[in-house]
């Protein structure tokens, strides 16, 4: 059976229970650096990678384009640690599927306009669904000894539609 998902617009309220929206107007501190030649927007996700010994691992994805309708038939979720994602091309959009657990409806946002997102450790999630080009992103992960990957198929196959771009 193949069930919609609607694609919504990433918004921070939106996407609360799952993660942090990425952006610079969701920064809780903003301040003039570099002798005035620069505006640094901080606390903009929480980095959780300290779990069983963890660290912060920096790394790029470079994701295939993929073409609307996708259809979603398994989850990843991260036990040990949160994991983000910053496309580099702020042009760049993606859709991003959550759930609160592998047996719930997910639920799919459209990342757009330099938007990233932070999953909050066990959040689970589709990987990367770069649209259009495709492209590179900038990953925060947890790097460290410990299982930190699960995966599931899905029971239900979920259809993300077309999204406006």
């Amino acid at each position: 059976m193949i069930r919609p998902l609607a694609v919504e617009p990433l918004t921070r309220a939106a996407f609360a229970a799952y993660g942090d929206l990425i952006e610079a107007d969701s920064a809780r501190d903003r301040y003039m650096v570099n002798a005035g030649t620069a505006t640094r927007f901080d606390d903009l996700a929480h980095i959780d990678t300290a779990s069983h010994g963890g660290h912060p691992l920096l790394s790029i994805f470079r994701a295939a384009p993929r073409a609307l309708p996708f259809d979603v038939v398994m989850l990843e979720s991260h036990p040990l640690g949160s994991q983000a994602f910053v496309p580099l091309d702020p042009a760049l959009a993606f859709v991003v599927v959550v759930a609160a657990d592998p047996d719930a409806a997910p639920r799919a946002f459209l990342a757009r306009h330099g938007q990233g997102v932070n999953y909050h450790r066990g959040t689970w999630h589709h990987p990367l669904i770069a649209l259009e080009r495709g492209g590179d992103f900038l990953v925060v992960d947890r790097g460290g000894e410990g299982h930190n990957c699960d995966e599931v198929t899905l029971d239900t196959t979920w259809r993300v539609g077309h999204a406006r771009v």
